[in-house]
């Protein structure tokens, strides 16, 4: 009794020791957030796809951006403060559009990521996402409504309703449609609550996903998905408006597809990883989807991940993860190592020549990373892989941050606001060190990221998160 009792003092002596240590506020985290500001001699990469500009000067004021210019050009307000970014590079903030705010844990569950998530997006950059399938959309909601009120540290948020997924969904905490009319009352339920897209998955039926594009678009809301029993050129037809990962999920090529029925996932996979980009078949393809002006979201981080060729996850993503989740990560890349007849390194190959191809042919390429998988592609470090990968897969820096920020921009309509860096939108702006437009891994170097004209101290916000990732 005495030892439990010593054991209740002492915990109880911690926790008000704890609790008499003042919490940090956000304002710790931020760098500036002077009411005028002029960011003087750097490159601008507007981007809208047009070649860098040097030794500009971007001025904000009220949250937005009052000019921009040639410096020397430019008439700075006297009560400005004045920060000299030579060298650097001033980039519009990332539009991530498949951008969860959950992280996979064991037996097929899902925990949302409230503190560190949040943190790591808008750390690099990402200050604008759309989440991409809700674990818990009134999480996500309250998290929004907490973000734009300045309570909360966060990216704009565009909330996803939850999963419209049937039977045998990927996680037990979703609900399963019963048929079409089930469909039209979810989406109705959560256009209402407040949800700005939706997301159809893997295990439903085209009478399903009708009802749910008809109810959305009533709401004047878009509909994204990650498919399996359905078809791409059939969902396109539907009149779907997003297509997910590109081919890395359509169905559509694997001989023994039924009707409404999702098959094997492998088998489908190295049915597609047999073809050729230039194929009847994936051209076809493309043909419907711009024909019905369908977008497709590259998500080649969370791909890359299963693929035992590529790089493991550095140092500096490992430390954020908590150390459960990086034991994990890490076995399971030993596990997919042990893999010698995988499809994936063909699949992959052949999704970014996909890609290049839709791209090419005018489809609109929209850029995020899907934080799921295995665990190692992880919120904001994950979007500037993505920007990387687009690049090698053939586009130049310049198109690929266009990709990653004014496509996005425009498919959710908030183009006139953000996406690109023009005099009047709000200035979120990513800053970084070096020359993304000619080297695209220069991305990574940000130190400071504006949302709406508040300057948020990048490395700050990351070391606040260090071994975070799978707990919080």
């Amino acid at each position: 009794m005495k030892s439990f009792l010593r054991s209740v003092l002492f915990l109880s002596a911690a926790s008000f020791a704890f609790a008499q240590q003042p919490a940090p506020s956000n304002n710790d985290f931020i760098r500036t957030k002077s009411p005028v500001i002029a960011l003087e001699h750097v490159r601008v990469i507007d981007g809208t796809g047009a070649a860098a500009k040097a030794d500009q000067t971007i001025v904000i004021s009220g949250g937005k951006i009052a000019a921009i210019g040639a410096s020397g050009s430019v008439q700075v307000p006297k009560d400005a403060e004045h920060i000299d970014l030579t060298g650097y590079s001033a980039l519009p903030g990332l539009v991530g559009m498949h951008d969860h705010l959950f992280y996979p844990a064991a037996g097929g569950l899902y925990h949302d990521m409230p503190f560190s998530f949040p943190r790591l997006y808008l750390a690099m950059g990402v200050t604008t996402i759309r989440t991409t399938g809700a674990i818990e959309p009134y999480f996500d909601l309250e998290l929004k409504k907490g973000i734009d009120a300045g309570k909360l540290i966060g990216p704009k948020m565009n909330v996803t309703g939850p999963y419209i997924e049937g039977e045998g969904s990927f996680s037990r905490q979703l609900h399963a449609l019963k048929d079409a009319d089930d469909a039209t009352r979810t989406v109705a339920y959560w256009a209402y609550e407040g949800v700005g897209s939706f997301k159809v998955y893997n295990v439903l039926t085209r009478a399903e996903l009708k009802a749910t594009v008809d109810e959305a678009h009533k709401h004047n809301i878009k509909v994204t998905g990650h498919l399996c029993s359905i078809g791409f050129r059939e969902a396109a037809e539907i009149g779907i408006d997003d297509l997910e990962h590109g081919l890395t999920v359509d169905t559509e090529f694997f001989g023994g597809k039924a009707p409404d029925v999702c098959p094997n996932p492998n088998q489908a996979v190295a049915a597609a990883a047999k073809l050729d980009v230039n194929s009847p078949e994936i051209q076809q393809t493309i043909k419907t989807l711009l024909a019905h002006h369908v977008a497709v979201t590259s998500t080649l981080p969370v791909f890359e991940q299963i693929v035992a060729t590529r790089p493991d996850e550095p140092k500096k993503v490992l430390d954020l993860l908590s150390e459960d989740a990086r034991n994990a990560y890490l076995a399971n890349r030993k596990r997919i190592a042990d893999n010698k007849t995988s499809a994936w390194p063909a699949m992959f190959q052949l999704e970014m020549e996909f890609e290049r191809s839709f791209v090419k042919q005018g489809g609109t390429l929209l850029a995020g990373l899907d934080p799921t998988g295995i665990g190692g592609d992880i919120a904001g470090f994950g979007d500037h892989r993505e920007l990387e990968l687009l690049v090698e897969a053939g586009f130049t820096p310049l198109e690929a941050i266009k990709i990653a920020t004014l496509n996005g921009a425009q498919f959710l309509g908030e183009d006139a606001h953000i996406g690109s860096l023009a005099v009047g939108k709000q200035a979120d702006i990513l800053v970084a060190k070096g020359d993304p437009s000619t080297k695209i891994e220069d991305i990574e170097n940000v130190e400071v990221v504006f949302k709406d004209g508040v300057g948020w101290d990048s490395k700050k916000l990351v070391d606040s998160c260090i071994g975070q990732v799978g707990i919080r």
